[in-house]
């Protein structure tokens, strides 16, 4: 487990007290905590009740309606997010963040319970609750950042498409309508030009490789599929770390170009200042040419990108967390049908047009998009498991 790390002092693994804040957890007060026996200890506050305060939302233990989503829910909080993105989105993101801020006391209380029963009868059994309880979270928390992406769709009126097989018929898919303008819409001009790019080639590749049919009809494997439609999930993942680092690079230099500027006015202004005494004295005036500092151009977007070293082009692609990776998988086996690692399935081909992939594929780059921001948006209240 990530958060737990083992003491260079004993050798034994220890917990590691992770709370920035001095605020004392109320068990530690408590009759229970003071007597040794921390079996009896239950929370005052229950998700579930403050998420009735803050929201006031019906919570009932009936199932949620479902949203337009392949992956469902594998958690109470996912399934709550799920049936309130349907009957109130208005106070989701409120919810949704009351949500990570529940969970991320959670952990951590457990974290502080093992911390405190070092040396005690129940060290072991802490320790294994605490196990357990970053299990049930990381699982949490994959349901809460799932529903995230989800509501990004939800903002732009796109529904995502169901698991394949409710749309294939006679191994024929077609995704109708395919609203490809909306997803084109949540990109600049820059992006949306190498997205075109890239759905351009993986078309090509697709038409080149695949059996023919004709020029209007594609023919792929259901695994080849799946892989192609993950790596372009990668892709929108990528392209937005490389888009946040190129405006913030930009910035930058727009700063220093700022103080450049300002210094060469200062300069100018010191030079003229010169002068007029002079010429004030009765002295001689003689002119020379200044240089002035010349403002490099900075490159557009994809020579930006083009300039990478390997080691630039691998960190801006890599995944930060080990939730966002699971949700990947997660969400292409659900919308592919595929089951397990490990078990068999027929690898049937799927006849499509390019409208349909193309439709499929500015999904799954949105999608890699939307991870990117909900990824940067959790970690900061609950810390996310490093890849």
């Amino acid at each position: 487990m990530a958060a737990l790390r083992p003491r260079a002092a004993t050798g034994d693994l220890r917990p590691v007290a992770v709370l920035r804040s001095s605020c004392r957890p109320s068990y530690l007060s408590s009759p229970c905590w003071q007597q040794g026996n921390m079996l009896n200890w239950k929370p005052k506050c229950t998700t579930k009740k403050l998420l009735t305060v803050v929201t006031g939302a019906k919570l009932d233990e009936s199932e949620f309606e479902s949203v337009d989503a392949p992956l469902e829910p594998q958690t109470w909080e996912g399934s709550f997010l799920c049936g309130l993105l349907k009957s109130q989105p208005h106070i989701f993101l409120v919810a949704a963040t009351k949500l990570l801020q529940q969970l991320s006391l959670k952990r951590n209380d457990s974290l502080i319970r093992w911390e405190h029963s070092i040396g005690s009868s129940e060290d072991c059994l802490h320790r294994r609750i605490a196990e357990m309880k970053e299990q049930e979270c990381r699982t949490a928390i994959e349901d809460v950042m799932y529903m995230l992406i989800v509501h990004n769709y939800f903002k732009i009126e796109v529904p995502m498409v169901p698991n394949l097989s409710k749309l294939i018929s006679n191994r024929r898919l077609h995704i109708w309508p395919p609203r490809v303008t909306d997803l084109e819409s949540i990109h600049g001009p820059e992006v949306l030009g190498l997205i075109r790019e890239h759905l351009t080639s993986i078309i090509r590749w697709v038409h080149r490789n695949g059996p023919k049919i004709n020029q209007s009809t594609l023919r792929v494997k259901r695994l080849q599929f799946g892989r192609i439609y993950s790596a372009s999930i990668m892709y929108g993942y990528f392209l937005k770390s490389v888009t946040v680092r190129h405006r913030l690079e930009m910035t930058l230099a727009r700063s220093q170009e700022f103080l450049q500027s300002i210094q060469f006015l200062n300069a100018q202004l010191a030079i003229t200042l010169k002068l007029e005494q002079k010429e004030a004295l009765g002295g001689s005036v003689e002119t020379s040419s200044s240089k002035s500092s010349s403002l490099v151009d900075p490159h557009d977007l994809k020579s930006y990108m083009m300039s990478f070293d390997p080691k630039t082009l691998e960190l801006c692609a890599k995944l930060r967390s080990r939730e966002a990776s699971n949700l990947i998988e997660k969400h292409s086996c659900a919308l592919f049908g595929e089951n397990k690692i490990g078990s068999t399935q027929k690898d049937e081909a799927v006849i499509l047009d390019p409208v349909s992939l193309k439709r499929l594929l500015l999904e799954a780059i949105a999608f890699g998009s939307f991870l990117w921001d909900v990824e940067d948006y959790v970690n900061e209240i609950y810390k996310l498991q490093d890849r």
